[in-house]
Parts: C-alpha cells; sequence; structure tokens
C-alpha cells in the first residue's frame, strides 16, 4: 500500500520539527489503518478507503477536516474511488457537508447506477445513505482562512503545496502551503487492485472549479491489468493529460514498466508542460512508486509485514 498527502516546494530547512512530526505520525496512522484491513487478507478497496479516512480527519491536509477556502469563503471537497477487479468508480465533487468525501465515493460506486454526483445531488445521496452532515464550522481552520485573504488580497487562486502559496502564508504560522491532496493505492492477497484520492482543491477557486480528482482517469484510476494509480499536483494539468489513466494505457498497451510510464508522465510530459505533480502507483505484481516533479510530497509505502517508510523530501 502506498499514500500520499500532496506534492509542492516542501523542503526541510522550512519546516517546523514539531509539524514533521505530525505530518509523518498523520501518514503512519494512515498506512496503519489500511494495512491492517490487507494484513487479514481484506480487499484493497476497503484498505484505500480506510487510509482516505485517517487522512480526511486530520487537518494537516487539504481533504475532509483540513480542506482550503473557496473564493466565497466556503470549503469544497472532491473525492473518488475505484476498484480493479471491476472498474466500478464512485466520485463526489463539489460538496460543503461531508465529513469523509471518500466514503460517499464509494457508496456511490456500491449504490448508485451514477459514478459522479456533485453539490447538493451528493448531500441528498449521502443523507439517504445515513451519512450524517457536518455544520460548516467542521472544516473552519483559521491557517486556511488567513491564507484564503492573503490569496484574495493578491487575486490568486493558489495550490496548497506551491512556491507562491509559501509566499502567500509566509506570515502565517505553521506554513499554509504543507497541505495537498491525499490518496492511496493498495494490492490485496486476492491480486485485486484499488485507487482513492480526496481534495478541498485550490485556495481562493471561483465558479465551482473542480479539478482532477473526482476524474475516475486524471486524478484515479485502477485496473487489475495494469495498475492503480492515485494524483496529486495542479489539478488542470491532470485532467488535460488523463495522467492517470495515460499512465495504466502505457503499462497495458505499450508495455512500460510502472516506473517507466510514471516517469514519462510525471518526470516528462507534466514537468515541460509546467504542472507540479506527483503519484503514488502500484503494479499488478505489487512493484510500487512514489514519483513527483517537485521539491517534496508527504509520502508512505508499506508492504507485507515490513515496516512502514513514510517521507517528505526529495
Amino acid at each position: 500500500m502506498a499514500i500520499h498527502g500532496g506534492v509542492g516546494t516542501i523542503l526541510k530547512e522550512n519546516m517546523d520539527p514539531t509539524k514533521e512530526k505530525a505530518y509523518l505520525k498523520a501518514l503512519r496512522e494512515a498506512l496503519a489503518a489500511g494495512s491492517e484491513i490487507l494484513s487479514k487478507n481484506g480487499s484493497a478497496i476497503d484498505a484505500v478507503e480506510a487510509a482516505i479516512i485517517i487522512l480526511e480527519d486530520s487537518p494537516l491536509f487539504n481533504a475532509g477536516r483540513g480542506s482550503v477556502f473557496t473564493n466565497q469563503g466556503k470549503n469544497e471537497m472532491d473525492a473518488s474511488i475505484m476498484d480493479g477487479k471491476t472498474l466500478d468508480a464512485g466520485a463526489v465533487a463539489g460538496v460543503t457537508r461531508i465529513k469523509n468525501p471518500v466514503s460517499v465515493a464509494r457508496a456511490i460506486m456500491d449504490d448508485s447506477p451514477h459514478i459522479m454526483l456533485s453539490g447538493e445531488g451528493a448531500e441528498k445521496f449521502a443523507i439517504e445513505q445515513k451519512f450524517a452532515l457536518m455544520d460548516p464550522s467542521y472544516f473552519y481552520d483559521e491557517d486556511r482562512y488567513q491564507q484564503l485573504l492573503l490569496a484574495q488580497k493578491q487575486n490568486k487562486v493558489v495550490l496548497d503545496h506551491s512556491g507562491e502559496n509559501e509566499h502567500l502564508a509566509e506570515n502565517i504560522e505553521n506554513g499554509g502551503k504543507k497541505l495537498g491532496t491525499v490518496g492511496a493505492v493498495a494490492l490485496d492477497v486476492h491480486g485485486n487492485l484499488a485507487a482513492a484520492t480526496s481534495t478541498g482543491g485550490m485556495t481562493n477557486k471561483k465558479y465551482g472549479r473542480i479539478g482532477d480528482t473526482p476524474i475516475i482517469g486524471a486524478g484515479t484510476y485502477a485496473n487489475n491489468n495494469s495498475c492503480a494509480v492515485s494524483s496529486t499536483g495542479h489539478g488542470e494539468f491532470f485532467i488535460r493529460n488523463v495522467v492517470a489513466y495515460d499512465i495504466s494505457a502505457l503499462m497495458e498497451y505499450k508495455g512500460l514498466s510502472l516506473k517507466e510510464a510514471t516517469d514519462l508522465v510525471i518526470l516528462n510530459k507534466l514537468k515541460n508542460q509546467g504542472g507540479d505533480a506527483g503519484v503514488v502507483a502500484i503494479d499488478k505484481s505489487g512493484k510500487y512508486v512514489m514519483t513527483f516533479n517537485t521539491e517534496g510530497m508527504y509520502r508512505g509505502v508499506v508492504k507485507n509485514d515490513q515496516q512502514p517508510i513514510v517521507e517528505i523530501y526529495r
């Protein structure tokens, strides 16, 4: 199992030691939640959902409780999940009151004839599925709100993990940029792959903007014939290049290895276009990559009964 918590200009010299420990602890907890399921012969789809829930519940990451603010001062969240065995998938977009968007995406996959639901419709479905909706105050974080005010003052739409956001947040205690989209991929003992991704989007985003996270094939993809992929970075580039599916297709149709495919897409194609990007991915044989073209990516991996590895910097 591999997870991520966002990419960006993440430098050790700019990281508060206490904050660094908190990030690493959260990553370990997410890995533990997923690997416990896998160790008991559970399914990859259950494992990725469990890992994402831990990260959505943490205010450290731009997903769930830690989601950033839109131009209107709201939190709008996206999430998706995909089963590599069946190619079944579920996604939510632009939801504002769902505590764990990944779980509602899972419910859409399991109990809806559709794949993606958005806004009020997604929340109505969540209520019908007995999910409790949260008061907007649950998602409020003062650092995130100050980050919004700074972005509005400079009329910028900002990626949480960008160097530009570091400048905007340079006077905010704890460093507002050290956040990011969260994701997980897993391979279970049954040979099945799964992927899931969740995000709060971009600070100061307008007009109901939706990124790559809920778009199957862009931010999330899983196929037992190739790999499972979860993406993080500048969503518009992932949508244009259908990144998660592109990696899978390069493996399935061109015979590239997982590393060759991810290096080509993330380190070549997207980097040349100017897109900050990272992915975690696992192939059907259990090989994994955590590939990114920025200064850092919150990430972790655990394999079988081995000790988990969690890292932040390049």
